[in-house]
């Protein structure tokens, strides 16, 4: 069954980010999927991920897709003006991709060619737009194409972002757009993504909320004051705090995650790993949160 056909019939997904290469070796991050494979319904593919050079999205998503597993094409507005983003839309339809996450993505001067010119041609909501029209079977100049797409188009949000406001704003401008799903940002406070969900207002598409595994209290503190929009309870610190070995630090985190599992899972319809190298995490967390 596809991702849109188990949102549709309101089963619980769970979706998990697979890194592409840095390099042309592919092999690692097929065995990383494999192994998930049994807990994880789609793998989300990240793009040129805080603006590091890696292989392409579409590239190892169609490597995913022959494997018999789904991928999810992560495509920012960073790196392609209008005509590319439709051409590598077009052909990953071509290739079997049915899922795309749109983003805007990060500046290039935070990844490892700060030189490298960015393009915004456009946002993430005109994006989606451009979708819906190539899905209508017309580019976005409004000319007819020899075969139209059928793509189910997410976007991200940050649901403990301040101010919350515009984030909230330009998650009704998506959903008016008939974005298909909605992965969140790295949620710590499952009190905080509640107090979001109540604020939609008639928003009613399935979200699936975004979960990082902390493999220190460092990583945590260092989320807190460079990463916007994220804070890691102070609780949560401490208790990776006593931590004091390798296994009992896997073992926390392993159970925080799954604590905010339980605790957001009624308010939500999936969970979205980005194990960030703990992708061994993923199926224990799977499991002792009872999914």
């Amino acid at each position: 069954m596809r991702l849109r056909e188990r949102l549709a019939h309101g089963e619980f997904v769970i979706t998990c980010e697979a890194a592409p290469p840095k390099g042309a070796d592919v092999g690692p991050a097929l065995e990383a999927v494999r192994k998930l494979a049994p807990k994880v319904h789609a793998f989300n593919v990240t793009d040129l991920q805080s603006s590091v050079l890696r292989m392409s999205s579409w590239a190892l998503c169609a490597l995913i897709k022959r494997e018999g597993f789904e991928p999810i094409l992560q495509m920012t507005c960073r790196d392609r003006n209008r005509l590319a983003l439709q051409a590598d839309l077009l052909g990953a339809w071509a290739l079997g991709i049915e899922n795309v996450l749109v983003l805007t993505g990060d500046h290039p001067v935070l990844g490892d060619h700060p030189q490298a010119m960015p393009v915004f041609d456009l946002d993430s909501v005109q994006l989606i737009a451009v979708i819906q029209a190539l899905n209508s079977g017309r580019d976005l100049a409004g000319n007819e194409l020899s075969g139209r797409t059928d793509f189910f188009v997410g976007a991200a949000v940050n649901p403990t972002a301040e101010p919350l406001e515009p984030h909230l704003a330009k998650l009704r401008l998506k959903a008016k757009l008939g974005i298909g799903f909605i992965q969140t940002q790295v949620v710590y406070d499952p009190q905080a993504f509640v107090r979001f969900v109540q604020k939609l207002d008639g928003v009613r598409v399935p979200m699936l909320v975004g979960i990082i595994p902390l493999k220190s209290a460092k990583m945590a503190r260092f989320m807190n004051e460079h990463i916007a929009g994220v804070h890691v309870p102070e609780e949560i610190i401490k208790v990776m705090e006593r931590a004091k070995t390798p296994e009992e630090r896997r073992q926390r985190s392993v159970e925080i995650c799954a604590r905010i599992v339980r605790a957001v899972r009624p308010y939500c319809q999936g969970i979205h790993f980005m194990p960030m190298g703990w992708e061994d995490c993923v199926p224990d967390i799977v499991e002792l949160a009872g999914i």
